[in-house]
């Protein structure tokens, strides 16, 4: 593994790690996003140097959410927290600011042209008073950008569950794009795996036999307010997915779910938001729950064709919160309890 929570080298203990991305060279850039940090990491794994730290200014950070790296060498961070997407040269100076001061920056991927393809911009940070008001039509969940930030175009649907909290958390996914500039989505809660051409017409769908729902809950959500502060609590759902990767052969690669986590194996996520003087806004995360369960057998991965039969399935051991595939290596995610990156390499018989 890649860093670990027990580590007593400040370099290698993360504090919920979202993303890990390779240079030409293989060296390895680790978003620590709970530490507002960049870690570089040779090839096998020995430290390189430090990128960033918390704050507004450049090459700062506040709970940063993906990032890519693009032929260039330029890493491309999502900070939702700042409101931007930055550029950042290889040495790690600015290169530029992208400002999504309206619509929030998601997961972000660099294809091999420059354009951005992001995901909709998620989670607390993307939360808003406007955001409550029922729309008749749902946003499209993937956005095409040009190196400048201007959307060029943006496909994918959302399904409509006539709920605001549900359609938040029902609709949520994880996405990647392969070298052909192809799109794969994954969604979290819907047993749906989708593929979309460069110009997003869909090529495929799929699904899969869960032996658990994924029907829209039978318990309300609800949101308070009271005065200046907003109380959410979401719906509970089955989940199905948890990733979604493409390896150089073009097979799809999705971490599932074999069952629901237990009440006793889960983690949550803490967040507070409080507001200071003249409106700044101070944001707070932790981790909670039972972080110190590392095995189960909940996950598997899953193996598509390229054109989307099943190949088979591998059983995994940990818990995985998402996957990254660049070139052959295979990279999985414990991001909220070993809070590390397990390393396989894909091996063609």
């Amino acid at each position: 593994p890649i860093g670990t929570i027990e580590a007593e080298d400040d370099n290698f203990l993360f504090y919920m790690p979202t993303d890990i991305a390779l240079d030409s060279q293989g060296n390895m850039y680790i978003l620590d996003s709970g530490n507002h940090r960049i870690q570089k990491f040779t090839a096998d794994g020995q430290y390189i140097t430090t990128i960033g730290n918390r704050g507004q200014g450049p090459a700062e950070f506040i709970y940063p959410l993906s990032l890519d790296v693009d032929s260039r060498g330029y890493l491309h961070i999502s900070d939702p927290g700042n409101q931007r997407v930055q550029v950042l040269k290889p040495d790690g100076k600015d290169y530029k600011t992208i400002s999504f001061a309206k619509d929030p920056a998601g997961i972000l991927r660099v294809s091999e042209s420059g354009h951005m393809i992001m995901g909709r911009g998620a989670g607390f940070l993307s939360f808003s008073m406007q955001s409550l008001e029922e729309k008749k039509e749902l946003p499209k969940i993937i956005r095409v950008l040009n190196s400048d930030g201007d959307v060029e175009r943006n496909f994918g649907e959302q399904r409509n569950y006539k709920d605001f909290l549900i359609n938040r958390v029902g609709n949520r996914f994880h996405f990647t794009i392969d070298k052909d500039k192809n799109t794969y989505v994954a969604f979290d809660y819907q047993n749906r795996i989708e593929k979309y051409s460069i110009d997003g017409k869909i090529l495929w769908k799929a699904d899969r036999e869960l032996n658990y729902s994924t029907d829209p809950p039978k318990t309300k959500s609800h949101i308070k307010r009271s005065g200046g502060m907003v109380s959410m609590r979401e719906p509970e759902m089955n989940r199905c997915s948890n990733g979604i990767a493409v390896d150089n052969k073009g097979r799809i690669w999705i971490v599932a779910l074999k069952r629901q986590i237990k009440e006793e194996e889960s983690v949550n996520i803490g967040v507070r938001v409080t507001m200071g003087a003249g409106g700044a806004r101070s944001v707070g995360m932790s981790v909670g729950g039972n972080t110190d369960v590392r095995e189960t057998d909940v996950y598997q991965l899953e193996v598509y064709a390229p054109g989307g039969i099943l190949l088979g399935k591998l059983p995994l051991n940990q818990f995985v919160d998402n996957i990254r595939i660049i070139n052959n290596r295979l990279f999985l995610l414990d991001s909220m309890r070993g809070m590390q990156y397990y390393e396989y390499k894909i091996i063609e018989n």
